[in-house]
């Protein structure tokens, strides 16, 4: 499979089988977006993390063009299924299989509304099992200890987690997030997108080698194979 880093939290997974999901496609009003999200050929699938803009973000358009099916938390699934969109709602600790694989959401310590301050549920992490491989994108969260039990219970292969700090854990925070989850790779995101959450990858990199983990920066738009 592929995994492409489509900038903050956004990412987009390709299987063998030419199945692409979305995560968190925040494209049109993100300033390092390598594409819009008119410049997308398709997306079988839309995981969401929780309903902020910055990660609802362009879902609801991508879906409407290529009827998507969008996979997130129950009440935010309510709220798109009532705008007409096809949705399968779970929740914290639920998995389900789809086509491409396995998904489970975890939790994560943040907030989840729409932009018009609707409550959308609970925010969440989301445990990705595809083609042998676990993908563990955090969502946006705080440190918190289960992670530990997480990263216990799944043999994770890459965890995307965010180190812009103010909204969300900063890099020292993160960094210990890693020695919780003991991923294979580290994948640094939210971060640089606005200058409140301005951060620098490459220390959080530095950071996590010292302490002996991998860690990958992917630059915005980049895609890497993973076997």
């Amino acid at each position: 499979m592929k995994l492409k880093y489509l900038s903050h939290s956004a990412f987009q997974i390709t299987t063998e089988e030419g199945l692409r999901i979305l995560i968190d496609p925040f494209l049109d009003r993100n300033p390092n977006a390598p594409v819009t999200s008119d410049e997308l050929l398709f997306a079988d699938f839309i995981v969401l993390t929780h309903a902020h803009g910055d990660h609802l973000g362009d879902a609801k358009k991508i879906a409407k063009i290529f009827n998507s099916q969008i996979i997130c938390v129950n009440e935010l699934g309510i709220i798109l299924e009532k705008q007409g969109f096809n949705t399968h709602k779970m929740h914290i600790g639920g998995s389900h299989p789809f086509p491409f694989g396995k998904v489970k959401f975890t939790i994560a310590h943040h907030g989840s509304s729409t932009d018009e301050m609707q409550y959308a549920g609970e925010p969440a992490g989301v445990l990705l099992f595809i083609e042998d491989k676990i993908i563990y994108h955090t969502g946006d969260t705080g440190l918190f200890f289960d992670m530990k039990l997480i990263g216990e219970i799944n043999k994770i292969d890459y965890m995307l987690l965010p180190i812009g700090d103010n909204f969300t854990m900063g890099i020292d925070d993160a960094v210990r997030a890693v020695e919780f989850v003991n991923p294979n790779y580290a994948v640094p995101m939210h971060y640089n997108t606005f200058p409140i959450i301005a951060a620098d990858p490459y220390e959080f990199k530095s950071k996590v080698e010292q302490n002996g983990k991998q860690c990958r920066v992917m630059e915005f738009g980049e895609e890497i194979s993973i076997n």
